[in-house]
């Protein structure tokens, strides 16, 4: 596991029962943690389980680990973890955990081996991709790549950060706490970037993924679905309104970012990439099949 020491092999949280007073309400299961047998402690009250158990924060310590819909490495990815980012587990086995993510709610499953115990992160990586350097030398031997966005806990050593896996350049990191002026921003330093179902970054990323990271290391925790970002994410925008760098435009099941009046950034299919494009281009492309191609316009205010 990158040279960690072996994970933490615990029993799975502890199981809580619990007697429900009064009807259980339907949840959205996306991002209420609940499955036949088991459900998060905190929907005790709410919704009807046979066992409840409280959530174990754990780390993401591979480079990125996809968050599965079942329990198979065959099964459907709906979301991605990054290095260092935290998964709320409520059942561990040896081969998987199911839970949550940590930062929207996001309920999956997770390879075992890609958590350990929770860190407290000091350093992010800024690169589109960073190496890690098996010593504090730039000719060692690299012993993997992180991705942009992935936090760690790490000591400077010179012009690098030391951390339990590695060491990482200076010139690839900032702290964790460094201020964000423009998260669309963020978001261009994407530019080029597979486009991949679920991605939030290591490999390649999707488009609500894409929104989801830059609002994100800008401080503001967004839904991870397009359905979702399109009900909870600013407010609407008049259909005659100019546009401005920033605003949302969502269409059937996607959304991308202006980046100014005209230019559209997103993750999307069609080109299988971040790209920047004119918005003009994307409504036409998406006319045949969709007769209102854009179902709504946000603007973000941070």
């Amino acid at each position: 596991m990158n040279g960690l020491t072996p994970p933490l092999r615990s029993a799975p949280p502890e199981r809580t029962r619990f007697r429900l007073q009064g009807r259980s309400v339907a949840l959205d299961r996306r991002v209420h943690a609940a499955r036949g047998d088991l459900a998060d402690l905190s929907l005790a009250g709410t919704l009807f389980s046979a066992h409840y158990a409280r959530a174990v924060a754990l780390t993401c310590v591979a480079p990125g680990t996809p968050l599965l819909a079942a329990a198979s490495p065959t099964a459907e990815a709906v979301s991605e973890l990054v290095r260092g980012e935290i998964f709320h587990a409520l059942d561990v086995t040896t081969d998987w955990a199911w839970g949550f993510c940590g930062h929207d709610g996001y309920v999956g499953y997770i390879r075992r081996d890609a958590l350990d115990a929770e860190e407290q992160p000091t350093h992010r990586i800024t690169a589109l991709t960073a190496p890690l350097f098996s010593a504090p030398d730039i000719k060692s031997t690299i012993a993997d790549y992180w991705p942009l966005g992935a936090i760690f806990a790490g000591d400077m050593d010179g012009a690098f950060a030391a951390c339990a896996e590695g060491f990482v350049h200076m010139r690839h990191i900032e702290p964790i706490d460094a201020p964000v002026s423009d998260w669309v921003a963020v978001a261009e330093d994407h530019l080029g970037k597979p486009y991949v179902w679920g991605g939030r970054g290591h490999r390649g990323i999707d488009c609500s993924g894409l929104v989801q990271v830059a609002l994100g290391r800008a401080g503001l925790s967004v839904p991870r679905d397009t359905d979702l970002q399109c009900e909870g994410i600013g407010t609407p925008i008049d259909s005659d309104a100019k546009l401005e760098r920033g605003d949302l435009i969502f269409f059937p099941g996607h959304v991308g970012i202006m980046t100014d009046g005209s230019t559209l950034l997103h993750a999307n299919a069609h080109w299988m990439a971040v790209v920047k494009e004119p918005l003009a281009d994307v409504v036409a492309r998406l006319a045949a099949d969709h007769p209102t191609p854009i179902i709504a316009r946000r603007r973000v205010s941070l």
